[in-house]
This record gives structure tokens, sequence and C-alpha cells, in this order.
């Protein structure tokens, strides 16, 4: 790693940087950034960022809140009861879980912070994590950072992107404290199974291991009943859910998600959680709170029929890439095989970028088993869509 010489003392970061790169979009949007800069317009089919707006009835009481005089001061860390009890209402309406408003929730500054907070509150130094391949990268990588071990378990396309419990059940399960799972799963887009989650939580209490359900996309392409590992019994014991506004509400930049298990992994996790931050600015958590009592009409639209309408462009351009997708996929990506004559899915995604001028992600970013699959975001406008199509049927793949 290099470093930094000023004057006659040479500055070196902490050895965990060597554990870690960027983050591929943070490098990637650079590039991007540049083509634009250079009148080429690139279009982005690659961040699974919600490009609508939340609901009006949530703008409104955040715009209302934010004007009231005694509304800018620093809050608790737990949150403010209305939120903590709008969502205990959500998970009882959409899930079917009875949660504890008080002792059972804790609001988050997005899941992304949940995932460093629990792994702070349970992981030594040297302990091992149980993590999917593919899978979401920052439960690799703020693993690493915080010195503790990866031990990936594989999802392959043949067992439908669920664990392997065979396979597990032979793997070497000393020292492992956590295991990071993500149903509706990013970046496959499998869904949810009741089956899965009662096999994660049989696990999980045999060996002593605790389940982390990743669950910001039960709403997203989803017809069916929506799934919580926290219907299960004896979960709670044992597991913890994180949930996002993020992509349920259309709300990414606004950064408010939650974790609900038990009280004593709440108050263990809350321990960690104050030292490191404040509590989120009150209008927005009044907002939030507003939001999670958005309409089943709202979420049909916002959730499912938009979404399914930009589907149907994002399966022509798997198409017209010559890539294979399950038709049933959930989530707001879609998730293809390339072609078997391609050596590997990043010389895809690099002639796309380069000469149809649209960016899609390579599945390699998510894990050695992404390696042949690329994964394109449905969040952005139909006529953008419809650019990048064309675009895409005048290059050769």
């Amino acid at each position: 790693m290099a470093n930094t010489k000023m004057g006659n003392k040479a500055f070196k970061p902490a050895q965990r940087l060597e554990e870690v790169q960027e983050y591929y979009f943070s490098r990637k949007l650079k590039q991007v950034a540049e083509m634009n800069a250079q009148g080429k317009d690139v279009i982005s089919l690659a961040i699974g960022s919600p490009d609508m707006p939340p609901s009006d009835s949530t703008i409104d009481v955040l715009c209302r809140e934010a004007r009231k005089a005694d509304a800018h001061g620093y809050q608790p860390t737990i949150g403010t009861p209305e939120l903590r009890k709008a969502m205990a209402g959500f998970y009882k309406r959409w899930y079917g879980v009875e949660l504890n408003p008080s002792t059972e929730i804790q609001p988050l500054i997005g899941s992304k912070e949940g995932i460093l907070h629990i792994t702070l509150a349970f992981v030594n130094p040297g302990d091992k994590v149980l993590v999917p391949n593919p899978g979401y990268p920052t439960y690799t990588s703020l693993s690493r950072l915080l010195g503790a071990q990866i031990v990936n378990y594989d999802l392959d396309e043949e067992k439908g992107w669920q664990p392997d419990f065979d396979k597990l059940e032979k793997t070497d399960l000393s020292g492992v404290r956590l295991m990071w799972t993500n149903y509706p799963n990013m970046p496959t887009g499998a869904n949810a199974q009741r089956a899965t989650y009662e096999r994660l939580v049989d696990f999980a209490l045999r060996h002593g291991i605790i389940v982390v359900n990743d669950n910001p996309y039960s709403f997203i392409l989803n017809r069916d009943e929506r799934l919580s590992i926290l219907q299960i019994p004896g979960a709670k014991e044992c597991c913890i859910e994180l949930n996002s506004m993020s992509k349920s509400h259309n709300m990414p930049g606004w950064r408010v998600g939650m974790l609900a298990t038990n009280a004593q992994f709440v108050s263990w996790i809350l321990k960690v959680k104050s030292n490191i931050d404040s509590g989120t600015f009150r209008p927005l958590q009044l907002a939030a709170a507003q939001a999670y009592d958005n309409s089943d009409e709202w979420h049909r639209e916002a959730n499912v029929e938009t979404y399914a309408r930009r589907r149907q462009f994002a399966e022509q351009i798997m198409q017209s890439l010559g890539c294979h997708y399950d038709p049933h996929q959930v989530g707001m990506f879609l998730w293809g095989r390339i072609p078997d004559h391609l050596s590997d899915a990043e010389v895809l995604t690099e002639h796309v970028l380069h000469d149809a001028r649209v960016f899609i992600t390579p599945g390699f970013i998510f894990g050695s088993n992404g390696q042949r699959y690329i994964r394109i975001s449905l969040c952005a406008k139909e006529e953008m869509f419809r650019e990048a199509l064309n675009r895409i049927k005048k290059i050769k793949a």
C-alpha cells in the first residue's frame, strides 16, 4: 500500500484498508461521469436507487414538521415512539409478526449501518461470518474491515439460489458467529421461501449461530404473500431481520431502516449504535412513520405495476444480449446468465458501456458465483429503457 510523505514523516493508512477496495460503483461511476462530461450520454441501468418519489403524504409531513421551531434538536438514538410504533404496525400489517415497539425494534440510518452495528455487537476480530456467494458486497467488506474471517457459502441457480443446507452441515462451523442471508435475494431475484426460513431457524438454533436476514425487497414485483423470517416459530430467539424504506417506499436518500429481533439483541446493538451516531432528524422520522401507512394501492402502483412495465424492457435487453434469465424473479433487478462463448460478464458489460453507452452491472462484484451473470436495474424511466434497448440492438453482443 502506497505511503504519503510529508516533510520527514511518512503517513500510512490503517492495515485494515488492505482488506478492501473502493466500492465498485464508487469507482465505476467516476468513469461514467467522465464519459458523460465528454458528451457520451451514458444510460445507467446499474444502481438500485428508486427514481420515483415517496408518497405525497410522506413529503407533506416532512415539510410541515420541519417548519416547527422546536424540531431541529438532537434526537434519541432509539428513535421516536411514533416511528417505532409505525415500524411495529408495518410488520403486523404486512407480515403478521407481533413486535414490541419499545424493545424489539431499532430504527437505523439505513440497513448498511445496521450491518456495521450488528457485526460490532456480535463478532470479535478473528471470528467467522457466513456470507452468501453471490451476495451483497457489504456483507464481505464490512466483515473484513472489522477483522472477521469470511466463510462463503454457495448459492447456485440449480438450487434456486437457496442455501445448500447439506453442504452447510459439512462446513467447519467452529468460530462462526453470524450468517448473512438476503431474501428476496439480491442480486439473483430469488424469492423468499418459508421452507428456507424454517431450515435457517433450525440451523441457527442447533449451531448457536445468529442468522441476519436482509429483507428490503419483499414489496418489489412481489404479488405473492410477503414473508419475514420472524414468522417462523423460534426465529426471534436466534435471528435478526433488517428492513429498509429505500426500496419499498422510494426513500433511498432518506436513510431510514430498521432491525427487528429479541429485546436482548436490540439492547446490545443499541450499545454500539449509541456510541457511533445520534438520532435521525425528528421531522424525517415522523414522515417515515407516515410512509408506513401508505395504502395498498400506492404499493401496488409503485412497487409492482411500475416495475412490471420496466421489467419487460429489461427482459428484451437480456434477450438482445443473448442472456438467459428466470422469469419468476422478484425485486428491482433482473439477473441473467451470459452466453457460453463469452469468457466472463465484464467482457459483455464493458462492450455495452463503451459501444452502446449503457451501464449495466457485471455479476462478479457479488462473488465468484456471479462471474457469468449480469444484473440490470429497473430504476430508470421507460423512455430510458427504450433508448437503451435501441442502442444495444445496434451493437453485436
